[in-house]
């Protein structure tokens, strides 16, 4: 197998083949519009051909600045919310060992990987500080507006922090703007102070943003080979293409099984891992599909579980709780490391009968183990095959999922590239903080509170 796919022989019983194929058509129509432009969101489909579009010459200048950060930095900061650090993350942490930030002094082969403006905690953001303290450090500041509250404030505070302990010109060279071309605060400051810049697209929403330099630019700092990453993506591209019949296009499929499975009354979908690291994929996941379908008074709540930790809290609700859900595992074929369970004399622990075996395949176990039980208990399961974790799989999934969910919007009937929803909050946020211009809305919500 050489690359991901689609297992849905845990549907049957939920959901027939026949289910899914009555949909062919009109899921072949969705896929087609999102490279014909011809529905809602057509000016955010820049995503769609993107891996198949970037040039070895815009990836050189990504992997060069990164490579001038790694070589003068001992931490990198990635200062973004949301989209703009969520799909850095995922791969970032699916691709390196969460064990290499203990090394020190010629150990360390990387920068420490940081992140900040994801939160608006003031520990978290004075431990960050502490520990960047005396350390040389960079920034990658994401942001297309360069005034969204939660990432304006830890960059002001982390500028100002790098611009006292490295000097002002030093700190010019060590700070990276990913933005708006032309527009916007952040564009403004990083040419007045020039600052090295990259261009967000502005036909590529945030949380479809991982494979241009608000994506790679974090991922190659971290030193993973980014063009793998993007040929990977490419060749997901291609088999998703509006040509490709739908009975081999499995974003389609995939978008179809989730849409029929809504209308059978499950409406909460639990993308399930029995690897750590990938986690921030997870969380990249539910962005992704929760700000695309969440509206109008529809869409698939979008959970997630890390099995089998998650198996000893989680796992009693799933298996007899309300049987409005339906679950999604991405399963990890060979891992990349190996150890074998030893032998032990005295044998208190029980665990004698798996001398000689990997804990991978006591994993594996585990898994399909607990698949069965799901849907022995009500739980429709497909799954996602990832034959191994490396940069090739990882940008495969990353398209997987990105195709899947425009279709599956189309599908739903809605817009999947706008956010109207994620206003409400800042308006009444910035109204309480008495933001100049809210100054009717401060006086309506303090007569509330």
């Amino acid at each position: 197998m050489d690359t991901i796919q689609l297992q849905i022989k845990d549907l049957s019983g939920f959901l027939s083949e026949d289910d899914i194929l009555k949909q062919s058509a009109v899921a072949t129509a969705c896929n087609q519009a999102l490279h014909s432009g011809s529905r809602k969101g057509s000016d955010f489909l820049g995503w769609v051909s993107l891996p198949s579009t970037l040039t070895s010459h815009a990836l050189r200048e990504i992997e060069d600045t990164a490579a001038n950060l790694r070589s003068g930095c001992e931490a990198i900061v990635i200062v973004g919310i949301g989209g703009s650090y969520l799909g850095a993350r995922a791969v970032i942490d699916a691709l390196t060992s969460p064990f290499d930030r203990l090394q020190t002094g010629t150990a360390r082969k990387s920068p420490v990987i940081l992140y900040a403006g994801n939160n608006i905690s003031e520990d978290c953001l004075c431990e960050l500080m502490h520990y960047l303290d005396g350390k040389s450090f960079g920034i990658i500041n994401i942001s297309k507006s360069g005034t969204t509250t939660e990432p304006a404030i830890a960059f002001r505070l982390l500028k100002n922090q790098l611009e006292k302990s490295a000097g002002k010109d030093e700190a010019k060279k060590r700070i990276v703007a990913v933005t708006d071309a032309s527009k916007g605060a952040l564009r403004t400051l990083a040419d007045t102070e020039g600052y090295k810049t990259f261009v967000i697209p502005d036909n590529v929403g945030g949380r479809y943003s991982v494979l241009t330099p608000v994506g790679l630019l974090p991922i190659a700092a971290a030193g993973i080979d980014i063009r793998t990453l993007v040929a990977g993506a490419a060749e997901i591209e291609k088999a998703a293409g509006p040509a490709v019949s739908f009975d081999y296009n499995l974003p389609a499929i995939y978008a179809v099984i989730r849409n029929e499975l809504y209308k059978r009354g499950k409406k909460i979908e639990i993308l399930v891992n029995y690897h750590p690291k990938l986690h921030f994929l997870s969380e990249w996941w539910k962005q992704l599909f929760g700000e695309s379908e969440g509206k109008d008074g529809v869409g698939i709540f979008p959970a997630a579980v890390d099995f089998t930790t998650d198996l000893h809290s989680m796992g009693q609700w799933i298996q007899e709780g309300e049987r409005t859900i339906f679950e999604t595992v991405m399963t990890v074929g060979e891992a990349n490391g190996k150890a074998l369970i030893p032998h032990d004399e005295m044998n208190l622990d029980g665990l004698n009968y798996l001398e000689g075996k990997r804990i991978s395949e006591v994993n594996r176990m585990a898994e399909l183990g607990t698949r069965i039980a799901h849907v022995d208990g009500g739980v429709p399961n497909l799954a996602i095959a990832i034959p191994r974790l490396n940069e090739k799989y990882i940008g495969q999934l990353i398209y997987f999922f990105e195709k899947a969910c425009g279709i599956s919007g189309y599908l739903l009937g809605i817009n999947p590239f706008n956010q109207p929803g994620v206003e409400a909050y800042k308006k009444n946020m910035f109204a309480l903080l008495e933001k100049p211009g809210y100054e009717k809305a401060t006086q309506a919500l303090k007569a509330r509170l």
